[in-house]
């Protein structure tokens, strides 16, 4: 770390009255910053005394004393010194420029601006200037396309599970309403229910010839899809064994875990929604591609986005994101990435930021693999596309049968199991409130017909128990959907006559 102020470090002996200022100021700035307490401005580590307590006195004071709301624009971390404890305050550019004292509102007295290593009052001229240009196309100021029935009982069950309390204001403070009172953008990503849905797509070689998966999720909350997809990935990231030149026998993944989850759930957090375009995860033969759409953030330079300069595009969402525990700081995750793999795995355009992971390779030569543009010879391709046909033909033909004989609660109960749920989630989806009834008609049977299975089989009775469906179950709610629509359109048929 640099022991010298400049204009995106300041250091703080202690939290003082003018705290606040600095904040607005690195907010306002093209760039954010940190701010370290328990550093003197020459430098020296001092530390600071009750850590934990000055770390919440700190979150309510930019919380109280600042608007607009900033929360998830900064992060608190506390760091190791010299073996001393030094708070530092990580604060990113904001997006709706100016920020100000909530005590002085938008005037000189309460708008500042960072200035090499200092602060600096704005003019009344430079805050309507700011003013004019801020952004209004943010997830939080455009209207949810379901304009009704939002609920968000999976949410809901998330914060309990971390220990938040929830009350009638849970919406409202984690800002899901536009200024006119609708549920927002964010919100409909967070609902219980929505449109958007990811793939998850899986090929035999090393380009999109030939496609032997595509799964896909979505339809609930954002944490709930991401909880899923990462369940997922770390199947289809599997462990592979090979011995090095000392005889050592080495057990490793195909891609590093840890960088594979962060890469993810950035790509999760910083997707421009806006256009309803969802990040694509593509699995290949020698690599995993994961692509998110909207490029880099507006003022945030390539430099600054490998050095792990933060500027959340939906803060919302890192909010929520942060407190589910799903993301830890600001800017860590591409430090964790970076760690394991070079700047080249990053491809970023206009409008897509893609990472693309190659595969360990020990897991290369541990397969087989041939110099060949695809893992399959000729004669195993063919193998494989006719395969997939005679295995789609039977396929449709068993699941006709079994959608014939389910029962309407079962049915119902598949359709609303598009990831993992526990039995309190499947409840408040399908609206029902008796245990007994859920069990015996509903879970029950679609558990003995093989359509779900538990997540814990060898724990039936556990509190964190949850329910997903086999690929049988799959199979049958796609031919359920399938059937809904054909019935629709022969309604409106009829109806237009």
């Amino acid at each position: 770390m640099n022991r010298l102020e400049n204009s995106t470090t300041e250091f703080k002996e202690i939290l003082n009255k003018h705290f606040e200022k600095e904040v607005v100021a690195f907010l306002n700035s093209p760039k954010g910053g940190d701010i370290y307490i328990g550093i003197a401005d020459d430098g020296r580590i001092i530390g600071v005394e009750n850590p934990d307590s000055l770390q919440l006195k700190i979150s309510d004071r930019i919380k109280n004393n600042i608007q607009p709301n900033c929360l998830g624009f900064f992060d608190i971390v506390l760091e190791k010194i010299e073996s001393k404890p030094v708070v530092h305050v990580i604060i990113t550019r904001g997006t709706e420029k100016p920020y100000y004292l909530r005590k002085f509102g938008l005037t000189p007295a309460g708008c500042y601006l960072r200035i090499a290593s200092g602060i600096q009052q704005m003019t009344s001229e430079m805050i309507d200037k700011m003013y004019s240009s801020r952004t209004r196309d943010s997830l939080r100021n455009i209207v949810s396309p379901r304009y009704s029935n939002h609920s968000f009982a999976q949410l809901k069950i998330y914060y309990q599970e971390k220990g938040f309390t929830i009350n009638d204001s849970f919406l409202q403070n984690l800002d899901l309403y536009t200024e006119d009172g609708k549920i927002n953008y964010v919100g409909y990503l967070l609902a219980d229910e929505n449109s958007i849905s990811f793939k998850v797509a899986k090929y035999a070689g090393k380009d999109k010839q030939i496609l032997i998966e595509n799964e896909e999720y979505g339809y609930c909350s954002l944490p709930k899809v991401t909880e899923s997809i990462i369940n997922k990935l770390d199947i289809e990231n599997k462990t592979f064994t090979f011995i090095t030149g000392n005889a050592k026998r080495n057990v490793r993944r195909m891609i590093n875990k840890i960088a594979l989850r962060e890469a993810f759930i950035n790509a999760i957090v910083h997707n421009d929604y806006s256009r309803e375009v969802p990040p694509v995860v593509e699995i290949y033969s020698n690599r995993l591609s994961i692509t998110s759409y909207g490029g880099l953030v507006t003022g945030l330079n390539e430099e600054e986005f490998f050095n792990g300069r933060s500027m959340p595009r939906n803060r919302e969402l890192m909010r929520v994101f942060k407190d589910l525990g799903l993301v830890e700081q600001l800017g860590s995750g591409m430090h964790r990435i970076l760690e394991h793999y070079p700047i080249s795995v990053f491809k970023i355009s206009e409008n897509f930021l893609e990472i693309s992971i190659p595969f360990e390779k020990g897991y290369m030569r541990s397969i087989g693999e041939n110099r060949d543009n695809n893992m399959f010879a000729p004669s195993q391709q063919v193998t494989q596309q006719v395969t997939q046909q005679v295995t789609q033909q039977v396929t449709q033909q068993v699941t006709q049968q079994v959608t014939q004989q389910v029962t309407q609660q079962v049915r119902e109960l598949i359709i609303v199991l598009e990831c993992q749920l526990s039995s309190k989630e499947i409840l408040a989806l399908i609206k029902l409130k008796d245990r007994n009834t859920f069990r015996n008609l509903y879970l029950n049977p679609a558990i003995e017909l093989g359509l779900v299975e538990l997540t814990q089989p060898d724990s039936p009775k556990s509190p964190t128990q949850k329910y997903r469906l086999t690929d049988k179950g799959v199979n049958l709610q796609q031919e359920v959907k399938r059937l809904e629509n054909e019935s629709m359109k022969n309604s409106e048929g009829e109806e237009y006559e």
